[in-house]
């Protein structure tokens, strides 16, 4: 069964850092684009970040970029979204996907996580 378990997500201050993790059992992440996406509070999905399984190479949404890094540890099978400078804008509910190609479409990714809540306080 495949599986995408994020955690990590919390209540934080402005200005703050949290880590996300997501664990994936039953496919390779290493093999898989996998990517960031979040919906804050009445809002649709939008993109966070992503990263290609053959190149690495990540991408980001301008809101995040030089403050949000993408990596992944292929050893442990999992993918990890570093969050710093937060903003209370970044509050959302933080999902992580798993796909063929990397992409800032949610339609994508064809496996999701049930996803973590991260609240920025101002």
């Amino acid at each position: 069964q495949v599986q995408l378990v994020e955690s990590g997500g919390g209540l934080v201050q402005a200005g703050g850092s949290l880590r996300l993790s997501c664990a994936a059992s039953g496919r390779t992440v290493s093999r898989s684009a996998m990517g960031w996406f979040r919906q804050p509070p009445g809002k649709e999905r939008e993109f966070v970040a992503t990263i290609a399984w053959s190149s690495g190479t990540p991408v980001y949404a301008d809101s995040v970029k030089g403050r949000f890094t993408i990596s992944r540890d292929n050893a442990k099978n999992t993918v990890y979204l570093q969050m710093n400078s937060l903003k209370p804008d970044d509050t959302a509910v933080y999902y992580c996907a798993a796909g063929g190609i990397a992409s800032t479409h949610s339609f994508r990714y064809d496996q999701w996580g049930q996803g973590t809540q991260v609240t920025v306080s101002s």
